[in-house]
């Protein structure tokens, strides 16, 4: 079960308003996250190279319309959340496993990327 969360913890942990590369990253990491898949099975329903979520994952470069498309349509995660962090038109159970994911996230030490 998912522990209380107010509205500027969440737009917090959603970087609300970060349109940054690193802020698209975390989110496209929960989405992928939430939904159970492997990059790979990520970017074969979305059809991309694996190597190109990869590099959106890596905040190398922004998510693109067909990952965005692919997650709206079936998982439900819309691009306001994976490109601004706006959350609240998200489904409520969508809502709570992106940020258990977030939560869990931001209190793990991280590894950096080398790259």
């Amino acid at each position: 079960m998912m522990r209380f969360m107010k509205i500027k913890e969440k737009e917090c942990l959603a970087r609300l308003g970060d349109m940054g590369k690193v802020a698209c990253a975390v989110r496209l990491l929960a989405a992928r996250n939430v939904t159970g898949l492997s990059q790979l099975e990520v970017s074969q329903r979305a059809g991309i190279a694996n190597n190109a979520l990869n590099n959106m994952e890596r905040s190398r470069q922004f998510p693109n319309r067909e990952v965005m498309r692919y997650y709206h349509r079936a998982h439900r995660i819309d691009f306001n959340f994976l490109m601004h962090g706006d959350f609240a038109q998200l489904p409520m159970d969508i809502q709570d496993a992106l940020f258990a994911y977030l939560d869990t996230r931001q209190r793990t030490p991280q590894i950096v990327d080398g790259g």
